[in-house]
């Protein structure tokens, strides 16, 4: 892995940027390192959300509608499913779950995740590399005030994020091992991107397999991060009130408090132009612009920014 452009990637705003990168940047040269604590294991298959959400995005096969799933699915397997009383609260889609089939056979004869990962992109004809940051199992866990520990997805989808959490960790996370050449690639990367994506579940996980903090803190000033927090919310998804429950500042200024330590640079959207004093006085150089990416033009104008913070 020798990409000159390495980002930090996680779900749909993630999967967002990335369209916008390989519209501006030569995808050959784009490396995606993707969040994995969300990974799953349903009906018997290893089912990777957000390495699924970032190919089917990059290759225009994205439900619009959603931001996840294939466009146009079918949902036959599932209703059937329904008919016997399985589990239908995590929806996969017939046309999804043959990717699901595939991962789980694929790592089933030895492969490991990231070899799998590079055949499935290779499959969708994708050029840039795709990678998860680690092979070992890593799990998100959230601590619910009413209820205890449960699983990420429990959380996510069968609550739909609507319960109050006191603590999140990362099972599994001291003992993994970053995918093979990714610590390398962080080295001798000349752009670090941090996409806008959840700095507590989806960034936070992939900070703290073992050596990719150092190795991003060693990098600092070469790493641009996108504030995922517009108007103090989330576009999308659970990570205002996550930030909020954890005991952080739900605003651009406490993304850049989450990041101070791995990024020199945060872009912010110009509705918190007002913030951007704030969040230089915190030690990160802020630059605002439009960052809410209504489709590839828009993804790919912020893409052209964040290259540009980067090259100073």
């Amino acid at each position: 892995m020798t990409q000159s452009v390495v980002t930090l990637a996680g779900g749909v705003g993630a999967a967002k940027l990335l369209a916008g990168l390989v519209r501006v940047h030569p995808p050959g040269d784009l490396l995606a390192v993707v969040n994995t604590a969300d990974d799953t294991v349903l009906h018997g298959l290893h089912v990777s959300p957000d390495l699924d959400t970032v190919v089917y995005t990059l290759a225009g096969a994205v439900n619009p509608d959603t931001g996840w799933g294939l466009a146009g699915e079918t949902w036959q397997a599932m209703d059937a499913l329904d008919r016997y009383g399985g589990i239908t609260w995590f929806r996969l889609g017939d046309r999804d779950l043959a990717t699901h089939l595939y991962r789980t056979h694929r790592l089933g004869q030895g492969a490991d995740l990231a070899a799998v990962t590079a055949e499935i992109a290779a499959a969708w004809g994708l050029e840039l590399a795709i990678v998860p940051v680690t092979n070992d199992r890593i799990e998100t866990r959230v601590t619910t005030a009413d209820e205890g520990e449960i699983g990420f997805q429990d959380y996510f989808v069968r609550r739909r994020h609507n319960v109050a959490v006191t603590a999140v960790r990362v099972a599994g996370s001291q003992t993994a091992h970053p995918t093979p050449g990714l610590i390398e690639s962080l080295a001798a990367a000349r752009t670090i991107v941090i996409a806008p994506s959840n700095p507590i579940v989806s960034i936070g996980p992939v900070l703290e397999v073992p050596g990719v903090r150092p190795a991003m803190a060693a990098r600092r000033d070469s790493v641009v991060a996108v504030s995922p927090i517009v108007g103090g919310a989330a576009l999308k998804g659970p990570a205002d009130r996550l930030m909020r429950e954890l005991g952080h500042e739900c605003s651009v200024v406490g993304v850049a408090r989450l990041y101070r330590d791995v990024a020199a640079t945060l872009v912010i959207d110009e509705v918190d132009a007002h913030l951007a004093d704030d969040v230089e006085s915190v030690g990160v150089s802020c630059v605002v612009a439009p960052t809410v990416m209504h489709g590839v033009e828009s993804a790919a104008d912020l893409a052209r920014i964040v290259l540009k913070c980067a090259d100073g």
